[in-house]
């Protein structure tokens, strides 16, 4: 059963990784304002 809460947290890691690397390109592309707060 730990192993099951291993592989959904290091799941949960790369998702949150990739959402922040979304973040700044979108950002950088001028889709997103500077401003944005993503904890909404």
């Amino acid at each position: 059963m730990e192993f099951i809460g291993f592989i959904f947290g290091i799941f949960g890691l790369i998702a949150f990784v990739r959402q922040e690397k979304l973040i700044k390109t979108l950002k950088e592309k001028g889709v997103l304002d500077e401003a944005y707060n993503d904890e909404e």
